[in-house]
């Protein structure tokens, strides 16, 4: 028999995901509204937007479905047909904002027209091509960069060979100098002891 408590708090679990829905589901509406008045790039902002309301929303109501487990049996049947309600709601949305997301006039602008004209098609063309020829200079000018800093690489490489060999140098000059001093010193010590 499953504890009471358990079940006031998954009452009040399941009310806090409807509440917070409604909010979303508020929002999503007053989104929709707002796109069909819209058109170019604030259009598929506004249609990014409320795709994540409505993605909101659906994770909302996996929650409630998930709580709706949890709640006394006198309870179940009314969320049961509250959370149908939902369901159907968010599908109406989804259908919505799909047909405003296919609108691509709307979308795109006066530019698109689903049968262009030849002169329609030219400017496009030309579009295109402008566009690809940028991409082309941009993708030179990173290739250089690219080729310059190898190029950089290498020269630092380079760099770094050669101070490990003057190091060695320095190390051989430094071992070689401590040893003549060590002759010196004992070539001293031999006149002082031939000079006493």
């Amino acid at each position: 028999m499953a504890n009471p408590l358990d079940t006031d708090a998954g009452s009040e679990l399941f009310g806090n995901y409807e509440a917070e829905f409604k909010l979303v589901q508020a929002d999503l509406n007053q989104r929709l509204d707002q796109i069909s008045e819209l058109s170019g790039e604030q259009r598929k902002a506004a249609i990014g937007r409320a795709q994540h309301s409505l993605d909101e929303a659906k994770e909302l109501l996996d929650s409630m479905r998930l709580e709706k487990q949890n709640l006394p049996v006198n309870a179940k049947a009314n969320a049961n047909k509250r959370f149908r309600n939902y369901e159907s709601d968010v599908d109406g949305v989804k259908r919505k904002l799909d047909d405003l997301s296919s609108d691509r006039s709307a979308l795109f602008g006066k530019r698109y027209r689903d049968n262009p004209t030849g002169d329609d098609q030219l400017e496009q063309r030309q579009q295109l091509l402008s566009g690809t020829d940028r991409l082309e200079r941009s993708s030179g000018r990173l290739r250089d960069s690219q080729r310059v800093a190898l190029e950089t690489e290498d020269i630092g490489r380079n760099t770094l060979a050669d101070l490990a060999r003057q190091r060695e140098t320095i190390q051989n000059t430094r071992e070689t100098l401590l040893e003549s001093e060590g002759y010196t010193d004992r070539s001293n010590k031999t006149l002082r002891g031939m000079a006493r």
